[in-house]
């Protein structure tokens, strides 16, 4: 190496919680040409644990193929239920999701911190079915008690929900039906 030429990856890092496979093909692609992407599994709102255990899968499968490292945080259903403890009858998109969303986003931001990474973000905004300038807004909050950054994304901008479905499908990974806590009766 000679002078003036870079001295390892000049990236910052980026704690990137991801929700599924599919999701984060698309934000992982966006992502990695300016940030060194640390994809941060917790999900412990998916049920059944079958259902949660494929879409873990599918997220191996991304981080092989992408090859950015995947963090794998203890699955932790018990902290899920109390954190939603009778909010199970709100509609998707109600309280019941923000909730999910927080505690999902502050687990991930106190390993976050700890490793010194100083940015956050998340999948989540991918989906046309949530709110990403709420979960931006949450996001921030988190980031702010902790001491991040929280790098605020509407991911599904700019063809991002449309490119995560092209991957997934080019890839052969596994797409969910539902968010994660409430299976549609025919599933």
């Amino acid at each position: 190496m000679t002078d003036g030429e870079p001295h390892g990856d000049a990236r910052e890092p980026l704690a990137l919680h991801v929700c599924c496979g599919p999701c984060s093909t698309a934000a992982i692609e966006r992502m990695a040409e300016r940030w060194r992407v640390t994809a941060v599994w917790y999900n412990p709102n998916i049920r059944p644990a079958e259902e949660h255990d494929r879409r873990l899968a599918a997220m191996r499968t991304v981080a092989e193929r992408t090859g950015v490292p995947l963090v794998e945080l203890e699955r932790a259903p018990e902290a899920w239920e109390a954190a939603c403890a009778g909010l199970m009858d709100e509609p998707e998109g109600g309280a019941r999701c923000l909730e999910c969303f927080r505690m999902r986003l502050e687990q991930v931001a106190r390993w976050a911190a700890e490793q010194g990474i100083g940015t956050l973000t998340t999948t989540l905004s991918i989906s046309p079915h949530k709110p990403a300038e709420r979960i931006n807004a949450i996001g921030a909050e988190i980031a702010r008690a902790h001491g991040l950054r929280f790098l605020a994304e509407d991911l599904k901008q700019r063809g991002g929900f449309q490119r995560s479905v092209e991957l997934s499908r080019h890839w052969g990974l596994y797409r969910q039906r539902y968010c994660g806590c409430t299976p549609p009766a025919d599933a």
